[in-house]
This record gives structure tokens, sequence and C-alpha cells, in this order.
């Protein structure tokens, strides 16, 4: 795989990080697949997500990731450790790297109680520990609400919790124009035969982003490579890609569009 000038042009709109936290996913135990889901979810919104660590479930290592994301990012986005047991330590992490306490909030409290009833124990009344001025992101799958505290969101691990929470995230951010994308499908050669037209391109069109993705095997089935061209003009992109359909085609390349 390769990026030509992926960060060719100013970046236009607002910037994003994801904090996935959890010992299941450095394990190999659990597969992250929140990562992808916020960056689709964001690239709708126009947001730029410029990086992705993964830390295990240890306060200190949490709190030393966030402040480098959330002092270098518009908006951090974390995922796991809001549970009930020891190893949630999420919101504990975030309070000290706010300098905040963590008191319970009265709102998810009240959520909590109507939610488990007599079922309500110390353990799960953990999760309505919110640092000192955070707002609550809802959670309509179980209810134990994520919280928003200065530039952070903080959300569930579970998927599908997580993408129900980034239904009440959306309104609170400020969007960007949305990136648009063409892609060419380059038949039996390899992304090497396409390397110089292409850094050809990228570097007559530096307001836009050239990427080469290359599939296949050279001694099983087909070869080739996807040429992605992206950029928040799609005048632009459009212009970019016939100029290389044209340009592979007078090589002798098989080339298509999609």
């Amino acid at each position: 795989m390769t990026d030509v000038d992926p960060t060719a042009g100013p970046i236009a709109g607002p910037t994003a990080a994801v904090l996935v936290i959890g010992d299941e996913i450095l394990s190999g135990r659990t597969q992250d697949t929140n990562t992808n889901t916020i960056a689709r979810f964001l690239a709708a919104l126009g947001i730029d997500l410029m990086e992705a660590r993964v830390v295990t479930d240890d306060h200190d290592r949490i709190i030393e990731a966030l402040d480098a994301l959330r002092s270098r990012w518009d908006y951090v986005f974390t995922t796991g450790g809001i549970g009930p047991t020891h190893d949630d330590i999420t919101a504990d992490a975030v309070a000290a790297a706010f300098g905040v306490a963590l008191p319970e909030h009265p709102e998810a409290l009240a959520i909590l109680a109507r939610r488990y009833g007599d079922d309500f124990n110390a353990a799960r009344r953990r999760m309505a520990r919110i640092p000192q001025g955070g707002a609550l992101i809802a959670n309509p799958v179980t209810d134990a609400p994520g919280f928003h505290v200065g530039n952070v969101f903080v959300m569930a691990g579970v998927p599908r919790i997580m993408q129900a929470m980034l239904e009440d995230v959306a309104p609170r951010l400020r969007t960007g124009s949305v990136v648009h994308a063409r892609t060419l499908k380059v038949s039996g050669v390899g992304e090497g035969a396409v390397a110089d037209v292409l850094r050809a391109a990228a570097n007559l069109r530096r307001d836009l982003s050239f990427g080469s993705y290359p599939f296949g095997h050279g001694s099983v089935g087909e070869i080739g490579t996807q040429l992605v061209i992206r950029g928040r003009d799609a005048g632009l992109v459009e212009a970019a890609a016939q100029d290389l359909i044209a340009e592979l085609r007078n090589m002798g390349i098989d080339v298509a569009a999609t």
C-alpha cells in the first residue's frame, strides 16, 4: 500500500482522534471495530480522523494518551472502560486528566436506579460517577450513560452501544466539508507500474490526496491496484480522476472507474 502526499492541502475541517481502552483489545481476545465505525461517522460530518491509539487498562497510560490527543486534536473519542467492574477506570482517568472531581451525577444516578430497580448494587452505581462539569451521553441500548467533558467524548466499548451513543454525540460537533473520493481499479499490473504516474498526478494537484492499494498475488488470480483520489472539492477530484484515467490508458494499462 502506498499513499502519496496523504496530507496534501490544508486540513479544512475539524480534527479528531480515537482512544480505544482495554486489555482485551491488546491481548487479541476482542477485535476493535469501533475505530472503523467512528471513522465513518466522522467522515460523514466532514471531521478528519487524524490518529487512533489503543491503551491498556492502566490509569497513568490512559491519562498520558488522553492528554496527548486532546491537546493536539479538536475532539477525542474514547471507547471502553466505563462499566461496573474494577477494571473500568476510564472515568477515573478522565477526571484526573482534567483535574476535576468524580462525583455521582444526579441524572445518571436516576437513570441507573430506574434501569436496575432492586438490583441497583454498588458496582452498578459506579457507572453514575461523571467528571465534574461533564454532560451525559445518552445510551438507548442499556441506559448506562457515557459523558462529554471538554473536547473528550467517553463512550462504551461494546460496539452496538457505542454506535447508538454516536446519535447523541453528533449534534454537539462542529462539522466541516465532506471529503469526496473516486476509486480507479487498475488491473493486470502491480502498483510499481503506476507509481510514477501517480506521483506526477499528486505533485500536480497538491490540494488532493492520492493513494494506491494493491490487491491479488503475482502467482495466483488477478493482480492490480486501486488508486484512490480524495479531496473536499468534488469537481477537482473528478477532473483528477479523468486525467489519471487518460494517462493510464495512454500507457496501455486497463483501468475502470468506480
